[in-house]
């Protein structure tokens, strides 16, 4: 189908480098093996004691040891992850400058907070107490990914819930079309910790069985952690300095239903709005795309109400996975990771899968990329993020064309 009008005064948006820590792997080449094998990576949770959760199980990050790193091992994990991936996507574009970082989160350095009021409530004096205050608030792995990455740069913190790492780089990517930066590193960041963890636990959301996204059986999600982050350009002033031109950002949109606190309109109005608004900003048709990265957390309401906007939208054809299948959901790093996956997927010509699956759900029929991943030309990705309070973000990523 024909491209619609393009708008003129947008400037083109170039990926130009990527960066990745996923519980599928470090670095952008072994998430991309790992999609393409369509490998299961939860497991049982290490990080903390979960005899009174329902739920066992999530996606982990092994530990990254980081020599070169002046007291590494008082940084958060999360601070960790984000160093690793910031490096992998500077190490990629080596002449990339950023004068702005965009990044999303939810809960930053929690397990920190976590410590300090459990001292506090058990009336412990803690001689540590000054290192836990000073790594809880979100910015801290941002500020230790850029002193160990050698710049500096402004920083903004988006936390949305579940979009957050959309809205990052859905913000960056309209700093850079509008003229009003050349470079943004954006993505998105999070570490899984108890609160959190039990706190899904106590909602009923977290199962105790196999993650099975768009599945008729599906239960439940897990939770999942990670970081990835994305080297944004200017499209003129990339080609001029003969930057690797990895993917292009087209469309961001965004809606807000206001249905319920945990819940989204079971009519799907807010995911069709955003990936709709998305569509438009991009001025392609939805027979365009080639490939949806769905949100698909698996819980009964989410998938319901993202399967109905989906097959609303698109029809039957374009083909669906959910990659939380093999990851867990990793709440404000998630569109970042998904994103990345987005790239890789287009670059490498394939479609991701979404395992564990064995029976469609007949309220809605999706071309679901069932548990093994399939050879494609991915000319055009959606990448999907939807999060508690209504809050609902899609971008469009698409090959790098001249």
């Amino acid at each position: 189908m024909p491209r619609l009008p393009a708008r003129s005064n947008h400037r083109r948006v170039a990926i130009t480098a990527i960066g990745i820590v996923s519980p599928l792997g470090r670095g952008a080449a072994a998430n991309a093996a790992a999609l393409r094998e369509g490998r299961d990576c939860v497991t049982p949770v290490t990080a903390f004691d979960t005899a009174k959760c329902r739920s066992k199980t999530a996606g982990q990050v092994a530990p990254m040891p980081l020599p070169d790193v002046a007291r590494a091992g008082r940084l958060h994990r999360a601070s960790h992850m984000m160093i690793h991936a910031v490096r992998e996507a500077l190490a990629g574009d080596t002449a990339f400058k950023p004068e702005c970082m965009v990044v999303g989160t939810t809960s930053g350095g929690m397990s920190f907070g976590e410590s300090y009021y459990r001292s506090q409530v058990e009336h412990r004096r803690d001689r540590d107490r000054a290192r836990l205050v000073a790594n809880y608030p979100p910015q801290k792995p941002l500020l230790d990914a850029m002193s160990a990455a050698g710049f500096r740069a402004p920083l903004q913190i988006i936390a949305n819930a579940c979009a957050s790492g959309t809205n990052a780089i859905g913000h960056a990517f309209r700093l850079v079309r509008a003229g009003q930066c050349s470079r943004a590193l954006c993505g998105g960041y999070d570490a899984i910790c108890e609160m959190v963890y039990a706190g899904f636990d106590s909602l009923q959301a977290s199962t105790t069985e196999k993650v099975r996204p768009f599945d008729r059986a599906r239960t439940g999600l897990v939770l999942g952690e990670g970081a990835a982050v994305l080297a944004l350009e200017e499209w003129e002033s990339a080609r001029a300095r003969g930057a690797t031109i990895l993917a292009e950002i087209s469309g961001y949109g965004i809606s807000t239903d206001n249905h319920h606190l945990t819940q989204p309109n079971p009519n799907g109005i807010g995911p069709e709005l955003a990936m709709q608004r998305a569509l438009d900003d991009a001025a392609l048709e939805p027979g365009r795309v080639d490939y949806i990265n769905a949100h698909g957390t698996a819980t009964p309401f989410n998938d319901a109400s993202e399967g109905l906007a989906i097959a609303k939208l698109f029809g039957p054809g374009v083909p669906v996975s959910s990659t939380k299948s093999m990851m867990g959901h990793s709440l404000g790093a998630a569109g970042a990771v998904e994103a990345v996956f987005c790239v890789l997927a287009i670059r490498g010509g394939f479609l991701p899968p979404n395992i564990n699956f064995r029976e469609r759900d007949p309220a809605w029929d999706l071309n679901i990329v069932a548990n093994t991943s399939r050879d494609a030309r991915v000319g055009c990705a959606v990448s999907n993020s939807f999060g508690f309070g209504g809050t609902n973000a899609s971008v469009v990523i698409e090959e790098a064309r001249a």
